[in-house]
């Protein structure tokens, strides 16, 4: 569609057929970013422009129909074969008779002479035969001289996309998008195809400067331009290829910084745009459906999880041989499930099955990656001996000094631990440790990161927090010299911020915490579940200087609490157990402050959230309701008001970005 909205313009390009087209392709899926490996995939988002570099540009417009697609013998794309796809009865394009599009994209031709508009055809010819983004920029700066705006709007975001998909710095791109959205957003209404892409190019650009907050907002704008079009019938038939990746770079940044719910209800959208496109029982459904499962999975939603990784496990059964890879990476997630419901057993043979197909394929890292798993579902058993067994033979399966061998000895320290085999799971984490030293400059920073956060809650859980500190102090002077890696700096202050409060050194704590709230706030927006986290051990840190010297001199705790009460129940839910202890540290500080009616409401709605929990919170509830009787009897006078004060920190939590 975009292709022929251009082509309009110049007659010539028409006749322009797979040399012209390959200026679109791989736009979309060519945006990666290797810090974000499951991100900017969009995977057979670019269909409808892999179809144009066949078929010529004319043959474009028709593409993405709800029912069909042309000619699909003839592409060479793999996700175009007779066996998914039908020839499209219509051949109407969008573009070509939207007068609502069009009155504002182009000055009348006949304005022009005819030296002009030769000169014309000729430049948007070029630029469409290019075959780099360098070629296309020098032609795009002749344009400059002889096009209007809105001919060079359209060409400037589609240069924006080819440099992002070339690489080029994402600052470098900015401009190019940014010239297409004040060209566009002056159209009356300011909806178009073009104005979409210009959102996605800087949702994408911004996304890989890691500029959460900004992708997001761009992203739902073209959303909601997107809605527009199916609202006013323009869209439905035609959009599903613009939307795809749309939706996928929209749920990749939600998943950054916290949005589970939309996360996932856009996810499901992209499986319903795939059964429109390919069938329900394609490849590329079940494909898609593996990867909702594995989203569920990833929030925990075991049960939600269940039904879309069977469904993908039968279409891989029907399309593919039975013991084909992609039935092997279904059945492994099966697994994964299956331990998420506590079905172990079952668990286990999943795992099994999909040990003999990569065994048989000779997949060593997926089989190293099922032995991992095997491993910690044997300890989550109890069955300690036999996951130490299992990762024994992981080790001689891995590279010497590789992160893979790091994980493996962190996962046998786990094991060893819960043994009470302290002594060798110490050896084992420090050997851990010596690899990763080896690590810090070759390896993915994240990776390394996150292995050493891995190691430091270990020693945390043998309650040896001045080491787990220490561990925690390496990957942070890693981190100091990549800026580009704030989010993970903010998630390690805000865990050594954490572990000062558990050791009472608050003073060292709340420098820690509080940077880790500025960055985290200003990478995810300011309604990021770990932000919530934050600020309740932020508060705890201000209540207990506060309680010690009795005056208050810092902040207010319970402002930080409030804060971190409403993030918590918005994104985490209110009878949530950390949301739960957020509402009890503000009820605290306000008894500390004297205001006790309402220190009494909140810590009344304590007792209403623990008693959602039933029996298994007997014990929290039971205190909760002790405490709300000394509130009362504070209140009147029964009880003074110096008593000690009891602050709960909550574990913080270090999700991978």
């Amino acid at each position: 569609m975009l292709a022929v909205g251009i082509c309009s313009l110049f007659p010539s390009v028409k006749r322009c057929r797979s040399e012209g087209a390959l200026l679109l392709q791989g736009l979309f899926k060519g945006l990666r970013n290797p810090s974000f490996p499951q991100i900017l995939t969009m995977r057979k988002a670019s269909i409808f422009l892999s179809q144009l570099s066949r078929h010529g540009i004319k043959s474009f417009a028709p593409l993405l129909s709800r029912d069909c697609v042309s000619n699909p013998s003839s592409s060479s794309s793999p996700l175009f074969s007779p066996t998914h796809l039908k020839p499209c009865a219509k051949t109407h394009s969008l573009l070509l008779k939207s007068n609502q599009f069009r009155r504002n994209q182009i000055r009348n031709m006949g304005t022009l002479t005819p030296v002009l508009v030769e000169k014309q055809d000729q430049l948007a010819q070029a630029f469409c035969s290019a075959g780099t983004a360098e070629e296309m920029l020098k032609i795009f700066k002749d344009m400059e001289s002889c096009l209007d705006e809105q001919k060079l709007a359209m060409f400037s975001v589609i240069l924006g996309l080819k440099l992002s998909h070339e690489g080029e710095d994402p600052e470098k791109v900015i401009p190019y998008a940014n010239r297409a959205l004040k060209t566009f957003e002056k159209d009356d209404p300011p909806y178009s195809e073009f104005l979409v892409l210009a959102f996605l190019c800087l949702g994408t650009t911004n996304l890989k400067l890691r500029r959460f907050a900004e992708s997001l907002g761009y992203l739902q704008k073209a959303i909601r331009i997107s809605n527009w079009f199916e609202a006013n019938d323009l869209s439905g038939k035609d959009f599903c290829g613009l939307v795809y990746p749309v939706l996928n770079v929209l749920a990749s940044v939600e998943m950054v910084i916290g949005l589970k719910k939309e996360r996932l209800e856009h996810l499901g959208k992209l499986v319903e745009i795939k059964e429109k496109i390919f069938g329900k029982d394609s490849r590329e459904v079940g494909v898609e459906s593996r990867d909702l499962a594995q989203s569920y999975v990833s929030e925990l939603y075991f049960k939600e999880a269940l039904p879309y990784c069977l469904k993908a496990l039968e279409i891989h059964k029907k399309q593919l041989e039975r013991n084909s890879v992609d039935v092997a990476y279904a059945r492994r997630l099966l697994g994964v499930i299956y331990t998420g419901l506590e079905e172990h057993e079952k668990a286990l043979e999943q795992n099994e099955l999909s040990r003999k197909v990569f065994s048989n394929w000779g997949q060593s890292s997926d089989l190293i990656d099922l032995e991992m798993f095997s491993a910690n579902v044997h300890i989550v058993l109890g069955k300690y001996e036999t996951a130490i067994n299992t990762l024994r033979g992981v080790v001689e399966m891995t590279d010497e000094d590789s992160l893979t061998r790091a994980s493996v000895f962190i996962s046998m320290g786990k094991a060893l631990h819960f043994e009470e085999n302290i002594e060798d799971s110490k050896r084992c984490l420090e050997i851990a440790c010596g690899i990763l030293d080896k690590k810090e400059i070759a390896s993915p920073v994240e990776e390394v990161v996150e292995a050493y956060v891995k190691i430091a809650m270990q020693y945390e859980s043998m309650e040896e927090f001045e080491t787990a500190i220490s561990l925690l102090k390496r990957p942070l002077a890693l981190l100091q010299k990549l800026p580009q890696e704030q989010p993970s700096k903010g998630k390690v202050n805000a865990m050594i911020g954490w572990l000062l409060l558990l050791t009472d050194k608050l003073a060292e704590a709340i420098p820690h915490l509080e940077l880790a709230a500025s960055i985290l706030k200003e990478t995810y927006g300011p309604k990021n579940f770990i932000l919530g986290y934050i600020y309740n051990n932020l508060g705890a840190a201000y209540l207990a200087l506060d309680s010690r010297h009795r005056c208050i001199s810092y902040p207010s705790a319970a402002e930080t609490f409030a804060v971190a009460k409403d993030i918590m129940d918005e994104s985490l839910g209110p009878h949530r157990r950390e949301s739960i202890m957020a509402c009890q540290n503000l009820s605290t500080a306000y008894d500390f402050m004297g205001s006790y009616d309402l220190a009494i409401e909140f810590q009344q709605r304590v007792i209403n959230a623990w008693e959602s929990h039933g029996s298994s919170a007997e014990d929290e509830l039971r205190e909760a309701h002790q405490l709300l009787e000394k509130l009362n009897q504070k209140s009147h006078g029964a009880l003074p008001n110096n008593l000690p004060f009891k602050i709960l920190s909550v574990q913080m939590p270090y999700p991978s970005c």
